[in-house]
């Protein structure tokens, strides 16, 4: 029997206590997840710092032998610069500079002579747009003091931690949702499997869960997939036959973003259906800026949900 997508009378208060409860959470925790990461990038900044001899030993052999730095290089000019307008403006292959910043390696195929040209025009262009105000040290041919340097690299991590907020703080709100769930979890006597312990997500023992497990499912064609959960909790009094309850951790600042994410959700259903069949439960965990119209697309597509205000309907659910 579903929890609440059958239960549209109580939407309307549920959102409102889901809305206030994210919004004291941003309050008093975001503001120190930001600069915690803040504080990293700018560690991070600083050896880029190193690396280029403060900047002013741009070349591409810096670039070769760090090839993630190229992120934060493109920070450091004025103004910033986004991805894909470093790739416009220095005319270079997009696959060099993706490669770079996302596996931090020069891309293997491409041929040696376009990567000492692309990387030789990166540097020359990131080279004339640097940001003089913040690195004083360049107009004044001088060397810089480590408060000169701490100053800028604080910065550039703003720009940084800037470009990247939205997932700054969803990942810490994630983090936050998984040790709510591991608390009411343990404080029920349940066992959280963790490293070597881990097992395949339809032979965990009754009375355990596990955080972001892969789930295989069949696509047309007979390909086979891993779907990642967020947790995976195997009941207590389970039967030998019973699958564990899946669920996914959700959580939205604003009421925009959730309506494009909700397909997601429908096509994990989807999938996860068409392989174990119609009981397999998959629930989600929210927190936030969810309306009615995502509850009721969601609901459609035979989706239920726990709210983390009313986390104690989880028992609901058989755990």
């Amino acid at each position: 029997m579903p929890v609440n997508s059958d239960k549209p009378h109580l939407w309307k208060s549920d959102i409102a206590r889901s809305v206030d409860w994210y919004n004291a959470w941003f309050v008093e925790f975001a503001p120190q997840a930001y600069r915690d990461t803040r504080a990293e990038a700018t560690e991070q900044v600083k050896s880029a710092l190193d690396r280029t001899a403060n900047l002013t030993n741009l070349v591409p052999d810096v670039l070769r032998a760090d090839p993630h730095i190229l992120q934060i290089l493109r920070m450091v000019t004025a103004p910033p610069l986004a991805r894909d307008r470093l790739i416009g403006l220095a005319g270079v292959a997009p696959t060099l500079v993706k490669t770079m910043e996302q596996e931090r390696r020069l891309p293997p195929r491409m041929p040696e002579q376009k990567v000492a040209s692309d990387l030789s025009t990166i540097c020359a262009l990131i080279s004339k747009l640097i940001d003089r105000d913040i690195f004083q040290w360049l107009n004044d041919r001088c060397q810089p003091t480590r408060v000169e340097v701490h100053r800028a690299a604080t910065v550039v991590a703003d720009r940084l931690c800037g470009a990247v907020a939205d997932p700054i703080i969803r990942n810490a709100q994630e983090k936050r949702q998984l040790s709510a769930i591991k608390a009411w979890l343990e404080a029920r006597g349940y066992i959280c499997t963790e490293g070597t312990e881990r097992t395949a997500w339809d032979q965990m023992e009754p009375g355990t869960f596990s955080f972001r497990l892969n789930v295989p499912v069949e696509l047309a064609g007979g390909r086979s997939v891993n779907i990642p959960i967020d947790a995976v909790i195997m009941p207590a009094d389970s039967t030998p036959a019973q699958k564990p309850l899946l669920v996914e951790a959700k959580s939205a600042g604003d009421f925009t973003n959730t309506n494009k994410r909700r397909k997601e959700e429908a096509q994990k259903i989807t999938q996860l259906r068409s392989t174990y069949g119609p009981s397999v439960q998959f629930v989600l965990f929210l927190c936030g800026y969810f309306d009615s119209g995502y509850l009721g697309y969601e609901a459609a597509e035979g989706i239920d949900w726990i709210w983390e205000h009313r986390i104690d309907d989880l028992s609901l659910l058989g755990v």
